[in-house]
């Protein structure tokens, strides 16, 4: 392995990625060791790593665990998360290129497909399809270093946004503004998608509350 530092925190990524690390889980370190065939020492690097990213905590005793927030936490994460996700949309508006408008459109067609012919069933399966078209969007901005920080900020809400897909009619409303949003940024209306994007990944306070409650 030539980068056993690196695969920890690729490995830890990707569990909380696709949800089989949630907030608040324990992160078995053990069970790591075991897996990757690595020391304790790149193990212990990379929980650092993801620590001063903020997301994970450590503890003595307790050990490494996944971030998870309070509801103040949880509406200032989201607040950022917002206006970082709305610059995306914004500047995706003004930079958008033939490929990229290809790739959001391709993501909006699947997104609606799976809300037409699925309904409220699959929300895992429709919360993939919705990485995808936030990730045409943040890809098509054109700033890589946005890009870092939507990702990071993003995934201390993950568990979250997938759990929102749990409730009644989210799904079709999610996969229309997906449309509206898109329109606007192939329409090059920058102001009015970095606007409706904002709207879009926002929570409402008591909705926010039900979703903490809810992985608690």
């Amino acid at each position: 392995m030539n980068n056993p530092q690196k695969s920890v925190t690729e490995t830890i990524l990707h569990q909380i990625d696709t949800g089989a690390l949630s907030p608040g889980d324990i992160i078995d370190e053990d069970a790591l060791i075991e897996t990757l065939g690595i020391s304790r020492t790149p193990l212990r690097e990379a929980l650092i790593k993801l620590e001063a990213h903020g997301l994970i905590l450590r503890q003595p005793r307790k050990g490494a665990y996944v971030f998870r927030p309070t509801i103040e936490e949880f509406l200032g994460i989201l607040e950022i998360h917002a206006g970082l996700e709305g610059q995306a949309a914004g500047l995706a508006a003004r930079r958008l290129s033939a490929a990229s408008g290809k790739a959001l459109e391709a993501a909006v067609a699947a997104c609606k497909a799976h809300s037409d012919t699925k309904g409220d069933r699959d929300p895992n399966g429709y919360y993939q399809l919705n990485m995808t078209f936030h990730s045409a969007i943040v890809e098509a901005a054109g700033n890589r270093f946005l890009t870092d920080l939507v990702k990071s900020n993003a995934r201390k809400l993950m568990a979250y946004y997938r759990a929102r897909y749990q409730y009644k009619g989210t799904i079709a409303t999610s996969a229309q503004e997906h449309a509206d949003i898109a329109q606007l940024i192939l329409d090059r209306q920058s102001a009015e998608a970095e606007t409706a994007m904002q709207t879009h990944v926002q929570f409402g306070h008591i909705t926010a509350m039900d979703l903490l409650t809810a992985l608690s």
